[in-house]
């Protein structure tokens, strides 16, 4: 298992959250849209992972309601996927909501993310709820996890 680096960056870093997002996923996604889905949020939450000091995987969330957190997206580089570095952002994420009081956080991942699903039930994530997603056609699970146990 690596050893990441897990920081709290600021919204000047979320260029640098965009292009690793856009490095993981597809389609690609314009810094506008990021900046679009956090107006009027509370609590936003961005890290970043590092290892060797280099860029390897980012997390975003913020406030869904104000006893749940909301992991909004996360991802890791393909190079750096299967060190534990997902499980280390969301471990970090899940202390960084409790210490801010919210009693749960809440994940959502697609059916087809295996990897993902089985590390959101090895943190102690349960299923809630399944909904659909038009733009990708796929269904998500969506995951929560109560804090204050």
């Amino acid at each position: 298992m690596a050893d990441a680096v897990i920081d709290i960056v600021g919204m000047d870093d979320l260029p640098q959250i965009v292009d690793l997002y856009n490095k993981v996923y597809r389609p690609a996604k314009p810094l506008d849209s990021f900046r679009r889905r956090f107006l009027g949020r509370y609590n936003t939450l961005q890290l970043v992972a590092k290892l060797d000091d280099q860029p390897v995987g980012f997390f975003l969330g913020f406030e869904l309601n104000p006893e749940t957190f909301y992991a909004w997206h996360y991802g890791i580089l393909p190079d750096a996927q299967r060190l534990g570095i997902g499980s280390q952002l969301l471990e970090a994420a899940q202390s960084w909501a409790e210490s801010h009081g919210y009693e749960s956080i809440r994940l959502e991942c697609h059916n087809s993310h295996r990897p993902m699903l089985h590390m959101a039930v090895d943190l102690g994530y349960d299923v809630v709820g399944l909904r659909w997603d038009q733009d990708r056609g796929d269904n998500l699970i969506i995951f929560e996890k109560n804090l204050s146990i």
